[in-house]
């Protein structure tokens, strides 16, 4: 290109959106600072949901709180039975002998005998952190394997609701028409039912079914109520999840990436597996952590009623029934398990609602 035609490009065409390049003087232009060149880098920077998502729960205060908080009762469930000397169903006895003066004991206090064995021995007890029950129990292991049954009741439950429902929800949301409307009037039958009826009848009825058939096996230290309350879990709670994630699949099946790989001959189970599932990711995610509270919550009342977890093992809601009996004189038993119980409850909740800002896209 010769001289000329440089300067000619270099002036600005009549009614043209060209920049007229004669006018600016190269010396003008600043260059990109670092902080400016790091900051295009992260705008240009590849990511996915899940990391997309969990940038922006590090940046919510409250749900990282939460996780902290249920993060340090989880550590104190798992490593305090291996510190605490004492077991949950143990009465304490010295030397052989049942302590009967161990009963109600206050947060940190020795009962006589054990004072008189520590100034006899000089040798200095694991103390009764929070006290003891009315039948010489230690309080403190009694409450970490209240909250580690409550903990896995909340779990496995919402593990279930989640296979339960995701399967359900996914055959009568993708298939649709009879196949659908047949489905959708057993999920509306399920839920007319009462719940806290159909668990009080399943308590009656499977326990003259299903105590022969657990006697000696695992199974045995749950229960027959714990075991109702999990069938009722299986049976009733897996509704609203089925009802979710038909409505997202109808509003996904329709778009048109689904069409096009119906068109080209795509299995079912390949479109729900590579198309439908992953759309759907945020909202089972949230549900499932919402649905953790809901069954500890479940649960913990149950148990207040007597419908919960069998003697002797133990659950916060069962704490909290033993102690009602003796709320006037020894309060703290019953206030310790119902303050784990909210703590539990609101650091999950907490928990919920930050993941569904995180990964909810229409809140993005």
């Amino acid at each position: 290109m010769q001289g000329t035609d440089r300067e000619q490009y270099k002036k600005r065409q009549f009614l043209s959106a060209q920049i007229d390049l004669s006018r600016f003087n190269p010396s003008s232009f600043e260059k990109a600072t670092d902080e400016e060149k790091k900051q295009q880098d992260v705008m240009g920077e590849s990511t996915t949901f899940f990391r997309d998502g969990m940038r922006r729960l590090r940046k919510n205060p409250l749900a990282m709180g939460s996780i902290i908080v249920l993060a340090a009762i989880i550590l104190i469930i798992i490593i305090a039975p291996h510190i605490v000397p004492y077991s949950y169903s143990e009465i304490i006895s010295i030397d052989g002998k049942r302590d009967k003066s161990a009963a109600n004991l206050a947060p940190f206090e020795y009962s006589k005998m054990e004072q008189q064995y520590m100034d006899r021995t000089g040798e200095k007890l694991f103390p009764h952190i929070f006290g003891t029950d009315s039948l010489s129990r230690d309080y403190f292991i009694r409450v970490i394997y209240g909250t580690r049954v409550s903990l896995s009741v909340g779990v496995v439950a919402a593990i279930m609701v989640l296979i339960i429902g995701l399967l359900y929800g996914s055959i009568a949301g993708y298939f649709g028409g009879k196949v659908d409307l047949v489905m959708m009037r057993i999920v509306d039958v399920i839920y007319s039912l009462p719940d806290m009826l159909i668990i009080i009848l399943l308590s009656v009825v499977l326990d003259q079914t299903l105590e022969p058939l657990i006697t000696g096996t695992v199974f045995a230290r749950l229960g027959v109520n714990m075991i109702s309350m999990f069938v009722v879990f299986s049976l009733l709670y897996w509704v609203g999840m089925a009802r979710l994630i038909r409505g997202q699949i109808l509003t996904i099946k329709n778009n048109e990436y689904v069409l096009a790989a119906k068109c080209i001959g795509t299995k079912d189970r390949q479109i729900l597996k590579k198309h439908i599932f992953p759309n759907i990711l945020s909202v089972v995610i949230i549900t499932t952590a919402l649905q953790v509270p809901s069954a500890i919550f479940t649960e913990s009342y149950l148990s207040f009623l007597g419908l919960g977890v069998s003697a002797p093992l133990t659950s916060l809601g069962s704490l909290a029934n033993d102690a009602r009996s003796g709320l006037q004189s020894y309060p703290h038993r019953l206030v310790i398990p119902a303050l784990v119980i909210c703590l539990i409850v609101l650091a999950l909740n907490l928990l919920g609602d930050g993941l569904r800002d995180a990964f909810d896209s229409k809140l993005n």
